[in-house]
């Protein structure tokens, strides 16, 4: 008989937390990297062989998910830009469609990496170390 007095209740609190959960995840920021390029854009396409198939994998990927945009197109609708985009490629870090940050041009694999990872923790929540990505471990311990 208890458990029957119960039921509804269960019933209603399950309800009002599927209802919360996404007001929830609407609340968070969306982060997402946005690569404007323009056809024969040489470093454009160095950066999809090099790096692009091995982006969305990454921790900062996972992170700031890739989109692509043409120059010549202008901003993709929803998308602002704090300035003018000039060169191609130039990777602008947007969070709820609003730019935060860029990188302009592409200076190597080696560099993007670390001008990528210095700007999202600069502008954003992200915590992952390139170390870290790259190990699984955590660089910050030292060792003797």
């Amino acid at each position: 008989m208890f458990a029957r007095f119960l039921a509804p209740f269960g019933l209603l609190l399950a309800m009002l937390v599927a209802l919360a959960l996404p007001a929830a995840a609407e609340d968070a920021p969306r982060t997402e990297l946005l690569m404007v390029e323009q056809a024969g854009c040489h470093y454009c396409i160095e950066w999809k062989a090099t790096v692009g198939p091995i982006y969305p994998k990454t921790s900062e990927g996972t992170f700031a998910p890739l989109r692509l945009a043409d120059l010549h197109k202008g901003p993709p609708e929803g998308v602002t830009y704090a300035r003018k985009v000039n060169f191609t490629p130039t990777f602008i870090l947007l969070e709820n469609n609003s730019e935060i940050g860029r990188i302009e041009g592409y200076p190597g694999e080696d560099f993007f990496w670390g001008l990528l990872d210095m700007m999202l923790k600069a502008k954003t929540n992200y915590t992952e170390t390139l170390e870290e990505t790259a190990t699984g471990e955590d660089t910050d311990a030292t060792t003797n």
